[in-house]
């Protein structure tokens, strides 16, 4: 399948600045897009998520055109990756009501809004946004959730639900989330390190990127195609990685597999690279296996980006993506991990396949 990058926020920048009044008593460092974003009118999309799809959409619009003639709207899926959706939004709501009298008419704001909260909020308002009418849905698995909406879109083209699809990720800024981290002590106390022997916790941060995939028509060469993916759950723990990686390892072999890819066709490997020392510790250990003594270039780029949750994923693959249309590297696989034990792991190349 081949796989274009149309948008993805904060691309290359280091978006990681300290903020505070999130977490109290705490200032921490976050991957804010600092782009303006469009207001959205609708209250029931009213919230950071959309509001960045809404960049998103500009920012794509003249490839989009294009994609959606060739196409048909009716023939076009929307697959997203997100997990906040609108929480921090209706915490804020949930505040002010709080402050309203008990004898209100209603304690709620009148724009608001719970279907806000629904997880396929941000796919429902791409749909609107762009005038696709073929199958709009999103994946929720935590921190695998983008990278799971690659192989998602192919199934739905491959059994003919579509020709094509809008595919990617989406997470706005999320107090709550935030302070999930912070409660399981997983937060770093500066920025986020990677890999270091010192690494102290993962820094989050906020993102948007949105690809569109279609078929390799008779085998053309140039651009960079989505090749393969492994998906895998090992159920480990809540919120623990298993510390032999076996998951991880699963989820790699596979998508290996699938794309048809040795381990030495690949020179790139973007690590889900949380910097918790657990994290760190057991994709090592699996990617070690899986590449023997002939490793790749392998590195976290969240130092740059913060982990944008469910929108990881897809701004990892961006980062690839980049990297084999700049030449720099021709095959990459790209690994994002979850709580639950939900392991993805997805392979690009460049040149057509």
């Amino acid at each position: 399948m081949r796989v274009a990058l149309t948008s993805c926020a904060a691309l290359y920048a280091d978006g990681l600045v300290e903020i505070e009044g999130d977490i109290p008593g705490r200032r921490i460092f976050f991957g804010r897009v600092d782009a303006p974003l469009p207001e959205i009118a609708e209250p029931e999309h009213a919230f950071r998520s959309c509001r960045l799809l809404a960049w998103a959409v500009a920012e794509m619009q003249p490839e989009l055109d294009g994609f959606l003639r060739r196409h048909g709207r009716d023939r076009v899926a929307i697959v997203l990756g997100a997990s906040n959706t609108g929480v921090d939004e209706a915490e804020n709501c949930i505040d002010e009501s709080l402050s309203r009298p008990t004898d209100a008419e209603s304690r709620f704001p009148a724009d608001f809004r719970f279907s806000m909260l629904e997880l396929g909020a941000p796919a429902e308002y791409l749909a609107k946004a762009t005038g696709v009418t073929g199958p709009a849905y999103a994946i929720s698995t935590a921190c695998s959730s983008s990278a799971k909406a690659f192989p998602a879109a192919r199934r739905l083209i491959a059994a003919g639900f579509c020709d094509a699809a809008i595919v990617g990720g989406v997470d706005g800024r999320c107090r709550f989330a935030m302070n999930g981290f912070n409660a399981l002590g997983a937060l770093s106390q500066g920025r986020c390190r990677p890999l270091a022997a010192d690494r102290d916790g993962i820094c989050l941060g906020e993102g948007v990127a949105l690809f569109l995939m279609e078929r390799d028509d008779g085998g053309a060469r140039g651009g960079v195609s989505f090749a393969g993916a492994g998906e895998s759950s090992d159920a480990y723990h809540a919120t623990a990685p298993d510390p032999e990686g076996r998951g991880a390892e699963a989820a790699m072999r596979a998508a290996l597999a699938d794309a048809g890819c040795e381990p030495d066709h690949i020179d790139y490997v973007n690590l889900h690279g949380t910097g918790t020392q657990a994290n760190d510790e057991m994709e090592m250990k699996a990617v070690r296996r899986v590449f023997g003594e002939r490793l790749p270039l392998v590195e976290s780029t969240k130092s740059r980006t913060g982990h944008c949750l469910g929108a990881a994923g897809a701004v990892e693959a961006a980062i690839c993506w980049k990297k084999i249309m700049g030449g720099q590297i021709r095959c990459a696989l790209s690994n994002s991990f979850a709580f639950g034990g939900s392991n993805a792991s997805i392979v690009l190349t460049g040149g057509g396949k």
